[in-house]
């Protein structure tokens, strides 16, 4: 069974990546380590520098996440700074940011990079769309989960548990991911 590295600490992202891999004969594992994170114009600029930095220094196959939250009205602020102005404004800052403002659609971003040594990274995205709440609610999940409504929703995905919580997530790049590798090993 070949293995991947997934360069991670959320084991949520490893879990997910094992549910689409490993039927295929990918066995996942994961790491945590710390990888530079370029100032990009989008995830999955930092996404595939990221694993390609990983792949380097580990010389095995890995994958490599990153994300943001994109709002609209902002021009998609935080996007690639979400954990930047997750450290310092949180999301009461902008909760404050978006006072008055009607228009509050957003979206999430994940770009998953795979790479293998010798190689560029492949990336996959998913999407998550919907909106920002006027106010934080919920008691589940972390962050933006207290703020963001997954579109068909009438609350945050803080109000949700984990196990459904998680069905929110797109998986679409998990699946795109294990459609590449079938094809590479056929």
């Amino acid at each position: 069974m070949e293995t991947i590295t997934y360069v991670t600490g959320n084991l949520a992202k490893v879990e997910s990546a094992k549910h689409a891999l490993e039927p295929l004969g990918f066995e996942i594992d994961n790491i945590k380590m710390e990888t530079p994170e370029i100032q990009a114009e989008d995830v999955v600029e930092v996404s595939k520098y990221s694993a390609k930095w990983a792949c380097e220094k580990l010389n095995k196959p890995v994958l490599k996440n990153d994300s943001g939250l994109f709002v609209n009205v902002l021009k998609g602020f935080p996007g690639v700074y979400t954990h930047y102005i997750e450290d310092t404004i949180g999301e009461d800052g902008l909760l404050k940011l978006m006072e008055n403002v009607n228009d509050r659609t957003a979206y999430f971003k994940e770009s998953i990079a795979y790479c293998e040594p010798g190689a560029e990274p492949v990336v996959f995205e998913g999407i998550i769309r919907g909106k920002i709440d006027t106010k934080k609610s919920g008691i589940y999940g972390w962050s933006w989960d207290f703020v963001f409504i997954p579109d068909g929703e009438e609350k945050t995905l803080g109000c949700f548990p984990d196990e459904e919580r998680w069905e929110f997530w797109s998986q679409d790049a998990y699946k795109e991911l294990a459609e590449y590798l079938k094809g590479t090993r056929e």
